[in-house]
This record gives structure tokens, C-alpha cells and sequence, in this order.
């Protein structure tokens, strides 16, 4: 059983717990009224709320409406008002635009042009919703006037601002072709960029907008008139430099004056000079400085105005290249693409047909100094033939999408320059069998003919156009061979050119000396040429082209040579005979000669003395101007002579064939030998 007193605490306990629950239910009651009544009275604010909403709605709904459509109504109006203003400002386009395309462009090229939009609007406009107004009409002509001024200002800016190129920044361009350096540093610059950005501007509204292409045509005059006269500047400059230095300024030869370039001198294509000096030099005197004669008559007095002509005129095809890239690259930002090609082929027409009529002029004068057996008239078309040649590939792609016929001029002026070279050649070789034989033109001492020395002097020239020489050759060949082979080909046709010529010369060189009537300086005379044409191609290396075709031309020639010195001892037997051991008087020591024997001896050294001193006086007037050679024939004819003479002497000088010994030993050897040592020395 659970004690009393616990009984009474845990009854106080209950009891105190039940009195909280009550409490706490009485709060939670009165709680719930407060509750319920304030839920009443939020409802009834909620539903006066909303019937006082629904009265607003019912209010403001046609009131928006009303606005709305108010608005939509001020909207309308100020779109046609901006409309309004919109049109009105078309009618005003001509009295605010007049005064500015009367003064023109120039100074104001943007504002102006921004007047031309406006009133290619108003036009448009006009003519699509009015076109019976008389403001049609007035727009119409401010626009034809600015087009017109704009034309006019296009003119005008080319026209101030295409300036000639000066022929020193043109030798410049050309010289600096092939140093990567100066390319970046040599440039041309046709119009400024403020002038450019102009140019441009204007020819982009003209084809948008304009629908105008005469300017084009302006455009290739003033830009074709600007590049003939450059070129033509640059052959002024060098006729005035060798007119008053005698030597033009060109890369090939560097001028140290301040106003010219002295950058890297460019490859000359090459020039006659050196060769018309010489074949001048041996027309006048021949190889021992006797006066020699010929018809192959080269050059005379115009060996620097050609030399300038040619060298002008090989610079200017390259100036033309340059100046035509230049040209192009200026073109493209300026004339619409499809029309730069054609505006180019016409732009480039004047200084082209300039070029391939002063090359034809040059084939012309080459064709008549042909016809005059002038052949170092055709030296000229060397060079410019092989530069030509050179610069075709440049050429080709600078005319690129050019009309064929502008294309086909350079190929033409090639093919008749290879034509009338191939011609010059084959009538050089002609001219030389058929030279005629004039006792006058042969050379009295019997030195190196004219002939010889021009033909050769010819032949050396081509050692520095071997490839246009044999390429002029194979251009008038027709077999498969030319074309499958070229350079080998054209290498052994000119091989076999040179065999002909030499050949030629020989024959007539052959016939010629049978002009002289003494055997002897017949023998000189071919001697001398054959030495003379040996030493020339050992010297200038026209022997290894010989050889292409003809192994053994060295060793034929040293075999000539050697003949004619054995045909011309043979003229000293006749003083040798004399003295020679065959019937002569046989003695014995002591014995007393007879009458006969005496006077055999005395004709003997009389025979010798008389033959002698006929042959030293004959042959020292004649020449041969080898030294080496000179002086291997009098040492051999020397030996052979003192022997003889010597031996003869010492059998007969102690014998008493005479009582005035003095009278018949007339020479000592070494007197006979001093003698013999003088010949050939038209000095002494």
C-alpha cells in the first residue's frame, strides 16, 4: 500500500496540473472567439473592397479606352506630320544644295557628295510619286551639273597629280630589281593618299551611282600620256648624258654625281662597244698597222650615239615592265574589276607601240646595213634581242587578260629580230667565201688580211650571245630535232655557224694569196692568217664551241701553220744551193786549184752574197707581227743557214781561189746571222 503521505503529494500534484490544462483551455477559448471575430470582420472589409472595385472597374475601363484610342490618334498625327516634313524636305533639296554643286567639289569632296545622295533621293522621290513637278526637273539638273563636276574634278585631280617619272628614281627601280632591300625601299608613288582616297571616291560614286564610264576613258589618257612621256624621258636622259659626258648614267655604269643612284648596278644585258671599237680599230690598220681594206666596213663615228641607242632602249623595256606593274597596281583601286583589263590594254598602248616600232626601226636599220655587207650593224640586235627574251616572262604576266593582238607584239618584234639575225649571220658567212680579190686591199708584207680580222673579231662577239645567236639559228630550222633539243641543238648549229665561217675564210684567204707572186710571202701571208685566227680562238675560247662540232680544228690549223713555214723556207734554197756540199770542186791540200775550180767558187760566194742580201732586203720589208711565231722562223732559218754558210766558209776562206778575197767573203756568220735576225722588222 502506498503511504498516506505520498498519497496527498501526488493528489496536490494532479490536482495543480488539472487547474493548468484549464487555464490553458480557457486562453485557447477566448483565443478562438478573438478569431472568429476578427475573420468576420476581415470579410466584411474584403467584400466592401470588392464591391467598391468592381464600381472602379466599371468606371476606368471606357475611360482607358477613350485614352487609348487618343493615343493612337496623337501617334497618327505626328507620323504625318514627320511624313509632312519628310516631303517638304525634297522640295527644299535644290534651294539648299544649289550653292554648294555650283562651287564644285574640290576642297569638299564628302559634303558634297553627301549633297548628291540627297538629291538622288529627291529625284527618286519625285519621280516615283510625282512626277509632273517642276521640282523633278530642277533636282534632275543639280544632279547632271554635280555628276558633271564630279567628272570635271576626277579630270582635274588626275591631271594635277599624274606627274612624269623622273628618269633617276626609273634607273633606280630597275637597279634595285634585284636586291630584296632596295625593292622595299624604291617605291612609286603616282598620287598621294589624300589624293587617292579622292580619285577613288569619285570613280565609286560615278559607277554606283553615275552610271558613268566615260571617266575610265579620262583615266587611261592622262595615265598613258603620263607613262609614254616617262619612258620617253628616260631616252632623253641618256642622249642628253652622252651628249654632254659621252656616257650615259645607267646601273651598268655607276655615277658618283649627287642626283643620281649608286645602289647596286643591275646586269647589263650587254653592248657593242668593245666590239665596234675593235672592228673599227683593224679597218683602219691592220694587225701590224698597215692599212688593210675589205667591204665587211663596221661602224665608224657611231660607236657611242649606238651604244647610248641600244642601252636606252634595253633600259626603257625594263622601265616599261616596272612602270606597266606600277600602272596595274594603281588601276585595281581605282577602275572597277571587270573593267581593269581592258582600261589597262588601252592604258599601256601608246608606250608599247613606241617600244616595238623604235625595235623595228632598230631591224630596219640592222636590214640595210645588211644589205651594205655592214655585219656589226647586227651586233646591235644582240642584246636587245637576249634582253628582250629575258624579260618576256615578265612581260607575259604583266599583259595578262590583255587583247591578243597586245600579247603577240613583243613575240612578233622577237621572231623578227631572230629573222633578220639568222639572215645577217648566214650573208656574214656568205660574204666571207665570196670576198672579192683586190690586189689593192691585200696587205703588201703580207700580215693578217682585214677580212681575217673582222671575221674573227665577228666570231668573238658571239662567245657572249651564244644562246641568242644559236637560238636565231634554230628559228629558221624546221626539223623535229630544233624543238626537241633546243639548247643543245641551238649550241651545236651555232658550233657548226662558226665551222662555216672558218671554213669560208680559208678558202678565201687561200685565193686571195695567189694574188702575191713570190711564193714566200704567199706562205707569210696564210701564216700569218692561219696564226692569227688559231691564237684568236685559243684566247677568246671560241675553240671549245668549234669543237662542239669539229674535234680536231686546233690540231688542222697548227698543221697549216707548219706547212706554209716549210713552203717559205723553201724560198732560202735558192742561197742555200749555193753553198751546198753537191758539186762542189773537190781539192786536195796543197795543190794548186785550176781556173774552172776557182771560178766555181767564185760563183758560189757570189751566188750566196747576191741571194742573200735580195732575200734580206725583200723580206724585211714583210711582217709577221706574232713575236713568238717571228722568232721561231728566223731562229730556224738561222740554224739552218749558219750551218751551211759556216761549214762552206770554213772549207773555202784559207783557199786561194781569188787574190781579192774581200770581194767574195763578204759576210761573217755572225754577220749572215744579224742579217736574218732583222727580218720581218719593218722598224729596222
Amino acid at each position: 500500500m502506498i503511504p498516506p503521505q505520498e498519497a496527498s503529494v501526488r493528489r496536490r500534484e494532479i490536482e495543480d496540473k488539472l487547474k493548468q490544462e484549464e487555464e490553458t483551455l480557457s486562453f485557447i477559448r477566448d483565443s478562438l472567439e478573438k478569431s472568429d471575430q476578427l475573420t468576420k470582420n476581415m470579410v466584411s472589409i474584403l467584400s466592401s473592397f470588392e464591391s467598391r472595385l468592381m464600381k472602379l472597374e466599371n468606371s476606368i475601363i471606357p475611360v482607358h479606352k477613350q485614352t487609348e484610342n487618343l493615343q493612337r490618334l496623337q501617334e497618327n498625327v505626328e507620323k504625318t506630320l514627320s511624313c509632312l516634313d519628310h516631303v517638304i524636305s525634297y522640295y527644299h533639296v535644290a534651294s539648299d544644295t544649289e550653292k554648294i554643286i555650283r562651287e564644285g567639289p574640290t576642297g569638299r569632296l564628302e559634303e558634297y557628295l553627301g549633297c548628291m545622295a540627297k538629291i538622288q533621293k529627291a529625284v527618286e522621290y519625285f519621280q516615283d510619286n510625282n512626277p509632273d513637278s517642276p521640282e523633278l526637273n530642277r533636282v534632275k539638273f543639280l544632279f547632271e551639273r554635280g555628276k558633271e563636276s564630279l567628272e570635271s574634278e576626277f579630270r582635274s585631280l588626275m591631271t594635277r597629280h599624274s606627274k612624269v617619272v623622273s628618269p633617276v628614281l626609273i634607273l633606280d627601280l630597275i637597279s634595285g630589281e634585284d636586291e630584296m632591300e632596295a625593292q622595299d625601299d624604291i617605291t612609286l608613288e603616282h598620287l598621294s593618299e589624300s589624293v587617292l582616297h579622292d580619285v577613288i571616291r569619285i570613280s565609286r560614286w560615278l559607277v554606283e551611282y553615275g552610271r558613268n564610264q566615260d571617266f575610265m576613258n579620262v583615266y587611261y589618257q592622262i595615265r598613258s600620256s603620263q607613262l609614254d612621256r616617262s619612258i620617253k624621258g628616260l631616252k632623253e636622259h641618256f642622249r642628253k648624258s652622252t651628249s654632254s659626258s659621252g656616257v650615259p648614267y645607267s646601273p651598268a655604269i655607276p655615277n658618283k654625281r649627287k642626283d643620281t643612284p649608286t645602289k647596286k648596278p643591275v646586269k647589263r644585258p650587254g653592248t657593242i662597244r668593245k666590239a665596234q671599237n675593235l672592228l673599227k680599230q683593224y679597218s683602219q690598220h691592220g694587225l701590224d698597222g698597215k692599212k688593210g681594206g675589205s667591204n665587211l666596213i663596221p661602224l665608224e663615228g657611231r660607236d657611242d650615239m649606238l651604244d647610248m641607242e641600244i642601252d636606252a632602249y634595253i633600259h626603257c623595256v625594263s622601265a616599261f615592265v616596272k612602270l606597266a606593274q606600277s600602272e596595274y597596281q594603281l588601276l585595281t583601286d581605282i577602275i572597277p574589276e571587270h573593267h581593269q583589263k581592258k582600261t589597262f590594254d588601252s592604258l599601256i598602248q601608246d608606250a608599247l607601240d613606241g617600244l616595238m616600232m623604235e625595235g623595228e626601226n632598230i631591224v630596219s636599220v640592222a636590214r640595210k646595213a645588211i644589205i651594205r655587207h655592214d655585219y656589226s650593224a647586227v651586233l646591235t640586235v644582240f642584246p636587245i634581242l637576249r634582253h628582250l627574251k629575258q624579260t618576256k616572262p615578265e612581260f607575259d604576266q604583266v599583259l595578262q587578260g590583255t587583247a591578243a593582238s597586245t600579247k603577240n607584239k613583243l613575240p612578233g618584234l622577237i621572231t623578227s629580230m631572230e629573222t633578220t639575225g639568222a639572215k645577217a649571220l648566214e650573208d656574214f658567212a656568205d660574204n666571207i667565201k665570196n670576198d672579192p680579190d683586190k690586189e689593192y686591199n691585200m696587205p703588201k708584207d703580207g700580215t693578217v688580211h682585214e677580212l681575217t680580222s673582222n671575221a674573227i673579231l665577228f666570231l668573238q662577239q658571239l662567245l657572249d650571245f651564244q644562246e641568242t645567236a644559236g637560238a636565231m639559228l634554230a628559228s629558221q630550222e624546221t626539223s623535229s630535232s630544233a624543238t626537241s633539243y633546243n639548247s643543245e641543238f641551238s649550241k651545236r648549229l651555232l658550233s657548226t655557224y662558226i665551222c662555216k665561217v672558218l671554213g669560208n675564210l680559208q678558202l678565201n684567204l687561200l685565193s686571195k694569196s695567189k694574188v702575191y707572186e713570190d711564193p714566200a710571202l704567199r706562205a707569210i701571208f696564210l701564216h700569218n692568217n692561219y696564226n692569227y685566227i688559231l691564237k684568236s680562238l685559243e684566247k677568246s675560247e671560241l675553240i671549245h664551241l668549234v669543237a662542239v662540232t669539229q674535234k680536231t680544228a686546233e690540231r688542222s690549223y697548227r698543221e697549216h701553220i707548219e706547212q706554209q713555214i716549210q713552203t717559205y723556207q723553201r724560198s732560202w734554197l735558192k742561197v742555200t744551193d749555193y753553198i751546198s756540199e753537191k758539186n762542189l770542186p773537190v781539192f786536195q791540200p796543197g795543190v794548186k786549184l785550176r781556173d774552172k775550180e776557182r771560178q766555181m767558187i767564185k760563183e758560189r760566194f757570189k751566188g750566196f752574197n747576191d741571194g742573200l742580201e735580195e732575200l734580206c732586203k725583200i723580206q724585211k720589208a714583210w711582217a709577221i707581227p706574232d713575236t713568238e711565231q717571228r722568232d721561231k722562223i728566223r731562229q730556224a732559218q738561222k740554224t739552218i743557214v749558219k750551218e751551211n754558210y759556216g761549214a762552206f766558209l770554213h772549207r773555202y776562206a784559207s783557199v786561194p781561189f781569188t787574190k781579192n778575197p774581200e770581194k767574195y767573203i763578204k759576210y761573217r756568220v755572225e754577220q749572215v746571222a744579224d742579217m736574218i735576225e732583222r727580218l720581218f722588222d719593218t722598224s729596222a
